[in-house]
């Protein structure tokens, strides 16, 4: 079946569309923008608000720039409550804060290079025995 190109909706968001059943304006239609928009997130990928406007867009018949500010404030509303009533995802605990580790070894170190594997020319010793030398291609 040849897809149907839909007003603002871009390859990566037809595909995402098609792979939630919806494949033309009338699906989009007869599911509306929201429950459109929470199908491709419950499928498991990350809809930004882009879509949720391309949808209304779509349904409305203009570009989705031109979606007025009250409609999209009220599209981010029921998406959000929409999304609220999700269940967490599986396998996979609520995601916490980021941090960042820094190491307090110097570049040497960190690159795993000590200064006993170095050579007086700075090189890697070439007679260290934990070295597998047939592992490695030669350079003639």
């Amino acid at each position: 079946m040849t897809a149907v190109k839909m007003r603002n909706i871009g390859p990566k968001s037809a595909a995402w569309l098609r792979q939630v059943g919806l494949r033309s304006l009338e699906d989009l239609t007869a599911v509306g923008t929201v429950e459109a928009f929470m199908r491709v997130k419950r499928a498991g990928f990350k809809p930004g608000l882009n879509l949720l406007y391309a949808i209304e867009g779509a349904l409305l018949d203009c570009h989705w720039q031109e979606v007025p500010e009250e409609r999209r404030q009220q599209l981010i509303l029921a998406a959000d409550a929409a999304t609220a009533l999700l269940p967490p995802p599986r396998n996979r605990p609520a995601a916490g804060p980021v941090t960042t580790t820094m190491n307090s070894r110097g570049p040497d170190e960190a690159m795993g290079t000590d200064d006993h594997d170095l050579d007086s020319a700075g090189d890697a010793d070439a007679g260290d025995s934990s070295y597998d030398h047939s592992a490695a291609g030669s350079e003639d």
